[in-house]
């Protein structure tokens, strides 16, 4: 709330100022949506080492299926990573849809940096692109028509992918859009 001085004028204060819109018609990275578990390593500066989920700390002991235990294992090549966070999906048998594997996946989602790039640790993989260009939603529709058809791009020959992860790289931000019961709140879908 605004004050006013002896003298008339107003305290104005710290603004608050109204966020800078992007534009929309600006690229866009479409990547298949992998259902499994949302998970990541944060590397600090002094070369601590964490792992946790989408909300929690997690330790091998305390873990969630296996994620951690299995990065403390190939921590030495996971700290190729470098100094941050780095989210991704643990992913394979016994998470969510399984994707017919035997084995359990920890796949990046940040392709700008790790897509084609070297320095990839090489326990890690990178969420498959499927699109990148201007947004454009029949662009999005092609790619959802692309999974329905052919299947996951992330295992190949698994005929039933959740759907795509829309990057906007001007707005710094995602959405995501399933192949079944996009309309649904996830909470009804189950």
């Amino acid at each position: 709330m605004q004050k006013i001085k002896k003298d008339g004028k107003i305290n104005k204060g710290n603004i608050n100022k109204f966020p800078k819109i992007a534009r929309l018609s600006r690229e866009c990275i479409v990547t298949e949506k992998i259902d499994g578990t949302n998970s990541q390593i944060f590397i600090t500066e002094d070369g601590g080492f964490y792992t946790g989920s989408r909300n929690r700390w997690i330790t091998p002991s305390n873990d969630n299926y296996g994620f951690s235990a299995w990065a403390y294992e190939n921590k030495d090549e996971l700290m190729k990573l470098g100094v941050g966070r780095h989210f991704g999906e643990w992913w394979g048998r016994g998470i969510q849809r399984n994707y017919g594997l035997t084995e359990r996946k920890f796949s990046l989602f940040n392709v700008s940096r790790w897509k084609d790039n070297p320095d990839l640790p090489n326990c890690c993989s990178v969420v498959p692109v499927l699109f990148e260009g201007d947004f454009d939603t029949r662009s999005i529709d092609k790619c959802i028509l692309h999974l329905q058809k052919h299947g996951s791009q992330a295992s190949q020959g698994f005929m039933n992918p959740e759907g795509v992860v829309v990057w906007h790289t001007a707005a710094n931000i995602g959405f995501k859009k399933t192949i079944k019961d996009d309309e649904k709140p996830k909470s009804l879908t189950k």
